[in-house]
């Protein structure tokens, strides 16, 4: 008989990483002891295994990108995304300058490009389509978390990625290398896909049903817990991150320094889902053939003991092309 604990588990997405300060602040400030609730904070070996953890009931709860919370459910897995960490990180093909990729899509032909997962190669699959190619046109390489590295190593041209996280990786390496860090390039998904949006890699909080229907109150305390935490996070965002450090010593590096501050313009101030977004990625996954056309969006608000923000639908566009200055302008300034 396996030993039971009344703790709430959580489960990383991948290693303990600068956009997951909310979970971390609300464990060290106690704000989850406030609630009511302990909690106990999983970081996976491999990144692939958080749904299957969740959604078989191993984990109550758990941080996972838009696209794979959906893809759960269509694998027959009970699970429901309640929150949010992050919204809409750009995402796409990353590669460097003297790679021979010149910003087309087509110039990946007979190139090697990198991926997290099944889900990654399924994107750049379909995307061949739209640009007079085949999948045979270019090597898929399963690289895990560890695209970066590929790159650098010569393994890969090119890498599916964040650009807040592996993008200023990159530009941090060829810092070191004595470099031009602006070599370092990325041809979005969004825009290649005409999405509108780079909504399918929020990362939001997933939660195994059974767990849902037994501990609700548990649900709602974790959020208020993480809500709490992220209001400290943007009424002092240097404070914060100091903290962050003292509590999880990894994160003071200067590279981990690059990404707090490149994360910072997604991280979500309401930890609410955004309607808009999931109708779009859902849209987007039928696309893709993820998820039957008559899939129902596994999300909900409903945990939420405030009124989230107006998502500004009539501003999307215009919201991305600020946050793309501002990005570009961190990137220069660092």
């Amino acid at each position: 008989m396996g030993l039971k604990t009344d703790k709430v588990s959580f489960l990383l997405n991948w290693k303990a990483t600068p956009y997951h300060i909310a979970v971390f602040l609300a464990q060290k400030q106690g704000l989850f002891q406030k609630e009511g609730i302990e909690v106990a904070i999983l970081e996976p070996n491999d990144p692939s295994d958080v749904t299957d953890m969740i959604g078989s009931g191993n984990v109550d709860l758990g941080a996972k990108a838009m696209i794979h919370s959906i893809a759960a459910k269509a694998k027959g897995y009970d699970v429901t995304a309640i929150g949010s960490l992050m919204q809409e990180p750009f995402t796409g093909v990353i590669y460097l300058k003297g790679s021979g990729i010149d910003g087309t899509f087509q110039s990946l032909k007979g190139k090697r490009v990198g991926y997290v997962g099944h889900f990654g190669k399924i994107q750049l699959d379909e995307l061949t389509g739209h640009f007079g190619m085949s999948p045979d046109d270019y090597t898929a390489v399963r690289t895990g978390m560890h695209m970066v590295d590929a790159i650098k190593r010569g393994e890969i041209d090119a890498g599916i990625g964040i650009e807040s996280v592996n993008q200023v990786e990159l530009e941090e390496w060829l810092k070191e290398q004595g470099r031009d860090p602006t070599d370092v390039q990325m041809m979005r998904i969004d825009t290649l896909a005409e999405l509108g949006c780079c909504c399918f890699c929020s990362i939001l909080i997933l939660a195994n049903d059974e767990f849902l229907a037994r501990a609700p109150e548990k649900a709602r305390a974790f959020l208020r817990a993480v809500k709490g935490a992220s209001d400290q996070l943007f009424a002092n965002p240097q404070k914060a991150w100091e903290e962050y450090k003292r509590f999880k010593p990894e994160m003071n590096t200067a590279l981990n320094e690059r990404i707090f501050e490149r994360c910072f313009v997604y991280m979500s101030t309401d930890a609410a889902n955004v309607p808009r977004d999931w109708t779009k990625v859902t849209n987007y996954s039928k696309r893709l053939g993820i998820v039957p056309q008559d899939f129902k969006p596994n999300y909900t608000n409903d945990f939420l003991s405030w009124t989230p923000d107006d998502p500004q639908d009539e501003r999307a566009e215009e919201k991305q092309l600020e946050i793309a200055q501002i990005q570009k302008d961190l990137a220069a300034a660092s």
